[in-house]
């Protein structure tokens, strides 16, 4: 990973909004593309990395991985590794992991709810919802 240079004004504009508005801390946390989707599928319990796999099938190993180790950083997941041939590795959610599924939930509702509005549907409904 590229190093962070501190004194930066991207920093400096990242600072302020930290002290501005939490839900930039937010962002930071889950931000991006692939976090929601993998905080969403372990809100249904712990998975192994191949279920990760299977549920997201257009992410690449490689950047499951990262977004895992990122997740497990900011001590949104555990990471458990069973010292066993082959490896047996499961991931949940923390606690603080868990206290993000309103958050999860309410983007569910405002996305059915938007998309209603612009003619379009999902698959899954909000009674599936996980957990």
């Amino acid at each position: 990973m590229a190093t962070i240079k501190e004194n930066s004004t991207i920093q400096a504009n990242k600072r302020s909004a930290f002290e501005e508005c939490p839900v930039t801390y937010v962002m930071e946390k889950i931000g991006g593309y692939w976090k929601p989707i993998i905080l969403f599928q372990l809100l249904s319990g712990p998975k192994r990395y191949s279920d990760l796999r299977k549920a997201i099938p257009d992410i690449t190993e490689k950047v499951l991985i990262q977004q895992l180790k990122q997740l497990e950083a900011q001590n949104l997941l555990i990471r458990e590794a069973k010292p066993v041939v082959p490896p047996h590795v499961t991931y949940s959610l923390t606690k603080a992991g868990m206290g993000l599924k309103p958050v999860l939930y309410a983007m569910a509702v405002w996305a059915v709810e938007d998309s209603e509005e612009h003619g379009s549907t999902f698959r899954r409904n909000l009674q599936q919802f996980p957990g």
